[in-house]
């Protein structure tokens, strides 16, 4: 008689879990065992593979948009013409500094995102060092939550909060006319005022985090030492806390000067017609007829362009000396 015990291989005889369907299919394949085993033994290999998907990911999402963006500046019409192909030019790139309609409206853009990231780092900057420095180690985490809460809400919400607080009915209107100080609204919507605010509002914690990160590395007792030899709050603060804190600066202004030159929602919904900055040109060429998508794509470029070389310029400046704690 034949033996029909079946024979098991010493690893399903110790227990090794069994994948049916595909997932078997799959893991008995040469190819999965080549890369588990390749994998295994090379170091190399198991950074490329880390490796692969963040390229990717860059590579698809960021680097790929730029550069059909930049091809269609290029273009005289979008889409190109079936018969005869893409026709190149630099003309929209000319038309820029041709027109003052939208040569006006780049430059108030950058003096505008300049200011908005002045005032947000001394805004912020007190408030991060209260949460980093004064509040107990044990309510720190409270006091981040309470400042964090406001931003879970979508941007279009918030925008309309401030909305509700500027308008000639909203809350500061009815507070300063009940408290006596005014006996008609001020306008303060549509205006650079209510524009400013509400970007400030929307972009603070871009500021804040990088600075309370940077404020709470600083060591407690390099500031104790300074004030035992004598220096005053103010020079604590300049000559200790300021040259420490300097990475969180950088790097909080930096995010916040790229999110607020590009804003669009805000000055939408906040801004009026003496407002109207670059990005809000931009979108007015995309969303009227296709012919105007290379133009639109072309002050795209530009605005990116002179918004990073601006920042690396920043960085390369106001970053260049790092701070060692010996």
């Amino acid at each position: 008689m034949a033996d029909t015990t079946m024979q098991t291989s010493p690893a399903r005889q110790r227990g090794a879990p069994r994948y049916a369907g595909w997932i078997g299919k799959v893991m008995g394949s040469g190819a999965y065992q080549l890369t588990i085993g390749l994998l295994a033994n090379s170091r190399r290999a198991r950074f490329v593979l880390l490796l692969v998907i963040p390229l990717t990911w860059i590579a698809m999402l960021h680097i790929g948009p730029i550069y059909q963006m930049a091809r269609i500046s290029l273009m005289s019409t979008y889409p190109a013409s079936a018969v005869g192909g893409a026709d190149y030019t630099l003309d929209n790139y000319l038309l820029f500094f041709q027109e003052p309609l939208y040569f006006i409206p780049f430059i108030r853009s950058l003096i505008f995102a300049f200011v908005v990231t002045l005032v947000t780092l001394l805004i912020v900057y007190p408030v991060a060092y209260y949460v980093a420095k004064v509040v107990t180690p044990r309510n720190r985490t409270r006091a981040l939550l309470l400042l964090l809460v406001p931003f879970w809400a979508g941007e279009i919400i918030r925008t309309f909060s401030v909305i509700m607080l500027l308008a000639n009915r909203g809350a500061v209107n009815v507070l300063l006319r009940e408290l006596g100080f005014i006996d008609r609204p001020i306008p303060m919507l549509y205006t650079y005022f209510s524009l400013s605010f509400g970007v400030v509002y929307l972009i603070a914690l871009y500021m804040l985090l990088p600075l309370y990160s940077a404020i709470e590395k600083i060591p407690v007792s390099l500031i104790d030492a300074a004030a035992d030899l004598g220096a005053g709050p103010l020079q604590r603060f300049r000559r200790v806390i300021l040259p420490l804190s300097r990475d969180g600066i950088v790097s909080g202004c930096s995010l916040v000067y790229l999110t607020s030159v590009g804003v669009f929602a805000a000055p939408l919904l906040l801004g009026g017609p003496n407002t109207v900055i670059f990005p809000e040109i931009i979108a007015t060429l995309f969303h009227g007829s296709s012919d105007k998508w290379p133009e639109g794509a072309a002050f795209s470029v530009i605005m990116l362009a002179v918004s990073l070389s601006t920042v690396g310029l920043f960085m390369r400046i106001a970053g260049g000396r790092s701070v060692r704690l010996m």
